[in-house]
């Protein structure tokens, strides 16, 4: 089994925290990403929107574009509208041999909305679950009969956070809705990486792995706290530096057979974590736990 290794420019620079590395050079967070050893990338905002401009930025560092963000509203918008919204995206990611393309259901989002708790979230029960997955279904047909997989990355603060609504998720949709394991998000949320993988594996097409800091989660209240409070308070780290055991998860993503990439996306303050050093801790302790799980990484 083969996997890929990858990095987010989010612990360089945070699109919705400017304030976090916000006068960070592309080049520099392109440079560290190769330098700590990761062969791909996903998509930010300061990365060109032009297909030739983000190829050429990519090549000087010998990076692949893996994937890139998707800002959904699809439970709440016609499929063919989000189809218009999609497309320019998919056209620059299949032009520059992107994978998948992760999709994120950001209607009445709170994720990135500081003055907005946690709690305040719409939830997938707030909707009709069977035409959003009939809608949902059409748009990720539609996405890899273009060439560019959806993958549906569950996250803190959007209608799709906590495990019994991925469940819901993946019940009332189609096989081509793909589904992306985030297993920071999905412990903040409280639920059970090991449980999801055995359940959904088989629609498993991408992994963004982050840790979770024990003792900041112990603290997070959800009534008062902001997604972006969170990140603020340094809920999120690398692989190897939390409380997730990434022996067991690339045990259970071997045992199901997962080849594809394994993304590092571990958004925090980069003057309290210095996004190389801790880019070089991660990808050592994926190393170490993908080689025990019997994989194989590729350039």
């Amino acid at each position: 089994m083969k996997i890929r290794l990858g990095m987010s420019p989010i612990s360089w620079s945070n699109d919705d925290l400017p304030q976090l590395g916000g006068d960070t050079p592309l080049e520099v967070c392109l440079a560290e990403t190769r330098l700590a050893g990761f062969t791909g990338t996903e998509n930010g905002g300061k990365f060109p929107t032009e297909a030739k401009a983000l190829s050429q930025a990519l090549a000087a560092h010998d990076l692949k574009l893996v994937s890139g963000w998707y800002s959904g509203t699809i439970i709440n918008n016609e499929l063919d509208a989000e189809i218009e919204r999609i497309t320019p995206q998919l056209t620059l990611f299949r032009d520059v041999g992107a994978p998948v393309i992760v999709y994120g259901e950001t209607y009445e989002t709170v994720q990135n909305r500081q003055e907005r708790p946690l709690a305040t979230r719409p939830k997938l029960a707030d909707f009709d679950v069977a035409a959003y997955g009939r809608r949902l279904t059409g748009l990720a047909e539609y996405c890899a009969d273009f060439g560019v997989p959806l993958t549906f990355h569950h996250h803190m603060g959007t209608a799709v956070e906590t495990e019994a609504e991925i469940d819901q998720l993946m019940a009332h949709t189609g096989a081509a809705v793909n589904l992306l394991l985030d297993t920071g998000h999905l412990l903040f949320a409280g639920g059970d990486n090991a449980a999801v993988i055995s359940k959904h594996g088989a629609r498993i097409n991408h992994v963004h792995t982050k840790d979770i800091r024990s003792d900041v989660l112990a603290t997070v209240d959800k009534s008062s706290r902001s997604f972006l409070d969170c990140v603020l308070d340094g809920i999120f780290t690398v692989p190897g530096d939390g409380m997730i055991d990434y022996d067991d998860i690339m045990r259970r993503l071997a045992d199901i057979g997962y080849e594809g990439w394994v993304i590092i996306e571990a958004e925090q303050d980069p003057e309290k974590a210095n996004p190389l050093e801790y880019a070089k801790i991660g990808y050592n302790a994926l190393v170490s736990s993908a080689g025990k799980a019997g994989f194989e990484i590729i350039e």
